[in-house]
């Protein structure tokens, strides 16, 4: 594959609903395009973009693939990104560096749920965008409901550029109303006929709508077009290309990817209408003091910068880095600065990926997007650029986990190999999180969802050959007291020779501002000063394990007041089990309880869904603080819920809201169990014990 400037890249990102089609539409464009000899089929697990066998077992993207496409002097990077949601990391990764996007409809289902949640992710990613109605060739399509469906949940600034020609097994191609020609489809050519008399109307009526578009993108269009003048073929294409950059305009192609009808045409589309990389605006980025802002023009011309936006493990190769090259030119052999850690390395193996093959390089102009191998220190959101003249990007924000499961191994020799995999994994993505909770011994790994998860325990089993099963997370409870108690602990032994001699006299009080406090009121000596410190461990280790069901204790302060020493036989050992003693009777007094954690949940859902969500928050014991009108049609929901009752919410909130809505949490205090609850839990953790 040739080198290509700026002024001849554009990176294009392929979005929309699982199953709409989109692996099989960037499949048709290269083959469209004449990359390559035979297209391959999902169903026959060979296409370019889904090679993981993730991706070959499930017959879904799982993580975003390059599909390079050279076309008339111009080279497109088709981005084809997971159709699932819960892959939403790699999405906004592959966002970072597309100037454009496409997004696929499913003709038979219309606008669907995982297409409306990308749509904003284009909107705010400020893309210019096609939206390319798939799969017209099939039963029950009705155009005339699509397109309304189109202009009511994506927004009226789309405008229909085709109008179908044919119905199910007929579908042949489109009246194309930017040029009034017919486009009829043999195999993966386009031949130009006349528009049928029956459709020239509807056509007509459509190109008006178009041709409004166009006149509002420009001053001296629109001038004309109010004065009655007719706007001339480059005037109306001069516009569009306005009007589809700045997001005004958004074209609606038609097509049937598996048919190869439709894609010559976008490709043309994406040639005349979308702007290459060297029309966006510079990238901004803060110089190594990470305080002083800089920028980076997309040229040769300015010093070397490249952004790595993913990165895959290889078991063959090892690491694999892929990035936009932002400013400047990248040559194999050359030496970088990686500005993130202010280390230099050399850029062995330079390449442009295609799936999983690798096309060798030895230039990679600005803008465009290239792959790098084994440069072990570098990984996704990290800046290279010129040591004289450094830069660091800023990392692309991604959601927190919404979701954890416990996993072990079903091999327990895999221990080992179990935790260099997931730390590898965690690598190629840093939406999912690796933790050891340490008091219920469990391994937790927290994602999007169970897709997302399951997709990580797929990837565990069949490039490092652990298998491992899934278990329900265990809720790490506290204990604490609710009421002021005062007790004596006594730890008196004798065994001839010395032995061991304590008595402490305790007051323990609630504590809401911390954790745990210790003090002492002691008067006239009775418990020598050199013995506190012994007190105040016993204490902290007494509290490791609470009276009730074995939780830690928080929230207390512990007060000595009194206690007896012996000369001879007093020693630490002895007033650290006075303490532990004093403690475990005082709780007889103290109303011991058991709290459990709280979580903040932040709810994005449509309208419709909203007292549904309401109700359900309140059937989990949750306490609504807030809503807020959210963009286009969705409301914020803002929430305290126990983290028993969301372990599965990802679940639960699609299931109630037909998969559009998304939630956030995070972990704020803890809070005392309603008394109804507590013998539950303390009967169930005596069975995990």
């Amino acid at each position: 594959m040739k080198e290509y400037l700026a002024e001849n890249v554009k990176n294009v990102i392929i979005l929309g609903h699982l199953g709409s089609g989109k692996t099989s539409l960037s499949e048709s464009l290269i083959f469209t395009a004449g990359g390559i000899e035979k297209k391959g089929e999902v169903e026959k697990k060979n296409t370019i973009s889904d090679f993981t066998l993730e991706e070959q077992g499930r017959l879904s993207s799982t993580s975003t693939a390059v599909v390079p496409v050279e076309f008339k002097n111009f080279k497109f990077n088709f981005l084809d990104a997971p159709g699932a949601d819960e892959f939403i990391g790699d999405i906004k990764h592959a966002l970072s560096v597309a100037s454009g996007a496409i997004l696929v409809l499913d003709a038979t289902k219309g606008v669907e749920v995982g297409a409306e949640k990308m749509w904003l992710e284009i909107k705010k990613s400020k893309l210019p965008a096609i939206i390319f109605v798939n799969k017209m060739d099939k039963e029950n399509v009705k155009f005339d409901e699509v397109l309304d469906l189109i202009r009511t949940k994506l927004g009226k600034q789309a405008v229909p550029f085709c109008l179908p020609i044919g119905k199910k097994e007929e579908f042949s191609g489109f009246a194309d109303i930017v040029e009034l020609k017919a486009r009829i489809y043999d195999g993966q050519k386009s031949v130009d006929g006349e528009i049928y008399p029956d459709k020239m109307e509807r056509v007509q009526a459509l190109r008006q709508d178009l041709v409004e578009a166009v006149a509002g993108a420009d001053e001296e269009l629109l001038e004309k077009y109010f004065n009655g003048e007719e706007l001339t073929m480059e005037e109306i294409k001069r516009g569009l290309k306005l009007s589809v950059s700045s997001g005004e305009a958004v074209p609606i192609a038609v097509g049937s990817a598996t048919k190869d009808i439709g894609p010559l045409t976008l490709l043309h589309m994406i040639r005349e209408y979308f702007p290459t990389v060297s029309e966006f605006e510079a990238f901004s980025g803060l110089k190594t003091d990470k305080e002083t802002e800089t920028s980076r023009k997309i040229s040769d011309d300015e010093p070397f910068s490249g952004f790595v936006y993913k990165t895959t493990i290889d078991p063959f190769v090892g690491t694999i880095n892929y990035l936009q090259v932002k400013s400047g030119t990248l040559k194999k052999d050359q030496e970088v600065y990686v500005s993130n850690s202010g280390e230099v390395e050399r850029i062995g193996q330079l390449f442009i990926p295609m799936g999983k093959q690798t096309l060798p390089i030895d230039t990679v102009h600005a803008g465009d997007i290239c792959a790098i191998a084994k440069m072990n220190k570098v990984y996704s959101d990290t800046t290279i650029s010129d040591k004289k003249s450094p830069i660091i990007y800023p990392a692309v924000e991604t959601p927190s986990p919404t979701m954890y499961v416990a996993i072990r191994p079903k091999n327990k020799a895999d221990e080992d190999k179990l935790s260099n995999a997931l730390s590898k994994l965690q690598i190629e993505d840093n939406t999912f999180e690796i933790k050891r909770n340490k008091e219920t011994n469990q391994l937790l790994v927290g994602g999007q969802g169970i897709i997302h998860l399951g997709q990580i325990i797929d990837r565990m089993k069949n490039m490092f050959k652990v298998d491992v099963e899934m278990l329900d997370q265990e809720i790490v409870y506290r204990e604490t007291i609710k009421s002021t108690a005062t007790a004596e602990g006594r730890y008196v032994k004798q065994s001839g020779g010395s032995g061991y001699y304590g008595v402490v006299v305790m007051r323990f009080e609630p504590l809401a501002e911390k954790d745990y406090e210790f003090t002492e009121e002691v008067f006239g000596g009775a418990v020598p000063r050199n013995y506190f410190p012994a007190v105040d461990k016993g204490l902290q280790e007494t509290l490791e394990h609470g009276p009730l069901a074995g939780f830690p204790v928080i929230g207390v302060k512990g007060i000595l007041t009194d206690g007896k020493y012996h000369p001879v036989d007093s020693n630490e050992l002895a007033f650290k089990m006075a303490a532990s003693i004093a403690f475990k009777e005082a709780c007889k007094s103290a109303k011991p309880t058991i709290l459990e954690p709280i979580h903040k949940i932040v709810v994005m859902i449509k309208d419709e869904y909203l007292g549904d969500v309401l109700g359900d928050v309140n059937k989990r014991r949750g306490r609504v603080l807030g809503m807020e009108p959210a963009e286009q049609g969705y409301q914020k929901v803002i929430a305290e819920v126990p983290e028993v009752e969301i372990t599965k919410y990802t679940i639960d909130l699609k299931a109630m809201t037909q998969g559009s809505g998304t939630f956030t949490r995070e972990f704020v205090r803890y809070e005392e169990v309603p008394g109804n609850l507590i013998a539950k839990i303390i009967e169930e953790h005596k069975k995990q014990a």
